[in-house]
């Protein structure tokens, strides 16, 4: 009977994660895991012969935190708050979900209509079923700009204030609002 793994596929996913999540993805390496772990990297591949599956669940695992994490706004303002104060306190997270290259060629209509942003709509209060153009627009322009600010926040190209972050929102969604989702 085969020796059961001392390094376990979960072990190796849950320091994959964290080692993520202090240093980038670019820091997930099988030698950086196993020093991680304290092994060799012998258990590392033989759980994972391609580390793009480990990067993968990885990934799952982000996504997961973040959904949560954002979801836990009460309104449209709290989502948006939360998706900016995701990005300034999980920096490397962030960059992982959203600069990875993970939505390569998938356009921002094809984002906000996946499945898996349907909680977040409802729990925002919107629904882009049928012809809502309006709703759509302003979604849009209120995500490109939450974004922006979590991009420019996760890269240290702007220090984090929330404050500051409510009132651009506000601004933005009141601005969105006299001119009618047009732009």
């Amino acid at each position: 009977m085969p020796r059961k793994p001392a390094t376990t596929k979960e072990a190796i996913v849950n320091a994959a994660f964290e080692l993520v999540r202090k240093e980038g993805l670019d820091a997930l390496t099988a030698r950086a895991l196993a020093a991680a772990l304290g092994c060799s990297t012998q258990p590392i591949m033989y759980q994972f012969p391609n580390l793009q599956d480990l990067r993968e669940l990885v990934y799952q695992r982000a996504d997961e935190l973040h959904t949560q994490y954002i979801l836990a706004g009460e309104d449209l303002l709290g989502i948006g708050m939360r998706y900016i104060q995701f990005a300034a306190e999980e920096p490397s997270l962030f960059k992982l979900l959203f600069q990875s290259g993970h939505f390569d060629g998938i356009g921002l209509q094809d984002l906000i209509q996946a499945p898996e942003a349907a909680p977040l709509l409802q729990v925002a209060g919107l629904v882009l079923d049928g012809d809502h153009s309006v709703v759509a627009k302003r979604f849009e322009a209120l995500y490109v700009a939450v974004h922006g600010y979590a991009s420019l926040v996760a890269n240290n190209a702007m220090t984090y204030d929330p404050e500051a972050a409510k009132q651009t929102l506000i601004a933005i969604a009141e601005g969105l609002l006299q001119n009618g989702g047009q732009g």
